[in-house]
Order: structure tokens, then C-alpha cells, then sequence
């Protein structure tokens, strides 16, 4: 599998990674057996993957307590990416909570250790001090962030850290980051990690309108706000979604590709893009869609599914969090 640089990092990662949040089960993914989870991280190596990204907040830790034991033995074969939460920031509570990812990845370093979300309670520059003398400890390889905006990264740039990645939304179906952000990651040399490429399983094509689609799936500004846990307080745009939807699948059976490895393949080809972090909870899951990496989309193809999607994408508009409204929004543009 194709492998790409981070940044101005020496990490190399495979174009699709393995997003390990479904990995723990709990809330909104129900019960997952850890043989399975297990079963799935390694069909992951098998096909290439070296990326493999948690988080602190993915079920309370479990997540990163599964990707710990599927690893065992296998550490030389990965790059670990994990999160902290923006609360945790403070800098003593911060080398605490990356002691814990690493106890429960049990790790003696994390390749990737990120910023979950913009930290509005305690100092982006003690906090990014922090990172960079857990990064001159060995403890930590490289810094990245999640969910920064246009109005977050010039802070934590500011800081004097290096950072390689930013983890974003992305797919054919949010396209909000390249207003502005995805801009500003170029010109500081910082590579975009994609999450939810296939929208949740929106663009896997097996759902054709809103009521057959999970309620815990339902709660991003495409959906009304009348459905319940949604916190956007947006309209929605649920008849375009699914508009958007069947274009889509127009253009992939003329291109005679599913329509989720269509779409995987759009997000790998899209600028600044060194990894596209895929979900998948069995082995056979995994298997399946890393087939999108042996796929190269001709620019006829990826003008047509931007032409397709350009109506959705601007009326959800540059409000780059997809599940709080205008107001509320965690990513401030």
C-alpha cells in the first residue's frame, strides 16, 4: 500500500488507516466481541495499513486498551496515533494522561499524540510546551491536532511546535474544510488525516433515505434537528443529502467501482491528504475496503463527483464541526 510523509515529520503512513474508535463497542456501536476487534487490526497489517488511530475519549479508553493487545508483538509494524482531550491539557494533567494511553496501548512511546478538539480552558502555549518536552523525552514522536480551525491552528502554530497533522472531517459528503482550512494546512506544511471518509456509512449506499439510516448516525447538520440527540439546532438538508447520495452512486456505477470505494478513493486524491482513516469492526470489512487503495480516480471522475457534491457541500457552508450549529460551533470559522 501506498505510503505518504506527515508533514515535516519522518512518519511515513499508509494511505488508509484504521480508525479504532467502533474497536472498543460501547455507546453507539453496541457490544463488540475483542476477538473480532483483534481479528480486525490484523487483517489491517495484513493488507497494509500502518496508521491506526485512538483516542483517550473512545469509550473511556477501551479502544486504546483493544489496539494494545492486538499489537502485542506486532509494535515494529505500526504507527500509533492516539488523542488527548482538550480538558486534560493543563500540563500536569496532560504527562498523566499520556502515561495512561500508554500503559493501556502498552507502548514506550506514541508515533502520533494529538489534540482532540481546540482547548479553550487552559494555555495553548503551556500545553504545546508540554507536548514538545514529551516529544524530547521519547515519549512522544511526533504532535499533531484534531478538529483545529482557522482560528485554533495559528495559536498552537504560534507555540514554536512542529506539527504534522491535522485530523478533519472529510469526505464526499463534508466538504467544509476546503473553504479555509485545508488552505491554511498547506501553507504550513501540514497533512490533513480524514475521518468519517464515508460519512458514517452514508456513502457505503445501502441506506436511500433518512429513517433507514441508525439514530445514533443522525445527528450531524444533515439531518433536522428535530431528530433526536442532535444538539445543531439546523434544519438540515436531508433531501439534498440523499440527492447527493444517488449522484454519487450514478458516477460509480458508470465508473464501474462501488460507491464506498469511490469514495475512499476521492478522499485519498484530494490535496494534503496523507491518510484516510477507514472504520471497520470485522476483518472482512477491513479487507473489502482497502481495496480503494489500488484505485487511481481519472480527473474526468473526480470533476464530476466535485460537480456533484458542490451543492450540498455549499449549503452546509465552512461550519467545519458537523454536529453543532453555526453558534455552538467548536471549530470557529
Amino acid at each position: 500500500m501506498q505510503q505518504r510523509t506527515l508533514g515535516r515529520s519522518s512518519l511515513q503512513v499508509s494511505v488508509l488507516g484504521l480508525g479504532c474508535w467502533p474497536l472498543g463497542g460501547g455507546t453507539g456501536w453496541g457490544d463488540q466481541p475483542i476477538a473480532d476487534s483483534i481479528a480486525a487490526v490484523h487483517a489491517a497489517l495484513e493488507a497494509g495499513i500502518t496508521l491506526f488511530d485512538t483516542a483517550e475519549a473512545y469509550n473511556s479508553g477501551v479502544s486504546e486498551e483493544v489496539l494494545g493487545q492486538a499489537l502485542l508483538g506486532r509494535r515494529e509494524q505500526a504507527v500509533i496515533a492516539t488523542k488527548v482531550s482538550p480538558n486534560n491539557t493543563e500540563p500536569a494533567t496532560l504527562r498523566a494522561h499520556c502515561e495512561a494511553s500508554l500503559r493501556r496501548l502498552q507502548v514506550d512511546y506514541i508515533d502520533l499524540y494529538q489534540v482532540h478538539w481546540p482547548i479553550t480552558d487552559h494555555s495553548v502555549a503551556d500545553a504545546f510546551a508540554t507536548l514538545q518536552e514529551l516529544q524530547t523525552e521519547g515519549k512522544v514522536r511526533e504532535i499533531g491536532v484534531s478538529n483545529f480551525g482557522i482560528y485554533n491552528l495559528p495559536d498552537a502554530l504560534a507555540s514554536g511546535a512542529k506539527i504534522v497533522s491535522n485530523q478533519l472531517n472529510y469526505s464526499l459528503l463534508w466538504r467544509a474544510i476546503e473553504l479555509d482550512i485545508q488552505p491554511m494546512c498547506h501553507s504550513n506544511e501540514i497533512s490533513i488525516l480524514a475521518y468519517m471518509p464515508l460519512m458514517q456509512g452514508l456513502l457505503v449506499g445501502n441506506w436511500t433515505d433518512p429513517e433507514q439510516v441508525p439514530e445514533f448516525r443522525r445527528r450531524t447538520r444533515h439531518f433536522s434537528s428535530q431528530r433526536p440527540e442532535t444538539r445543531h439546532g439546523f434544519a438540515g438538508v436531508e433531501a439534498l443529502t440523499f440527492a447527493t447520495v444517488e449522484r454519487i452512486r450514478d458516477i460509480a456505477d458508470q465508473a464501474g467501482v462501488s460507491m464506498p470505494h469511490l469514495a475512499l478513493a476521492w478522499v485519498m486524491a484530494q490535496p494534503d491528504v496523507g491518510s484516510v482513516l477507514m472504520g471497520g469492526r470485522k476483518a472482512h470489512q477491513i479487507t473489502r475496503n482497502t481495496e480503494a487503495a489500488e484505485i487511481t480516480l481519472s480527473s474526468d471522475i473526480l470533476g464530476a463527483l466535485d460537480k456533484a457534491t458542490e451543492e450540498l457541500r455549499n449549503a452546509l457552508g465552512s461550519n467545519a464541526d458537523a454536529f453543532q450549529g453555526d453558534e455552538g460551533t467548536r471549530i470557529p470559522f
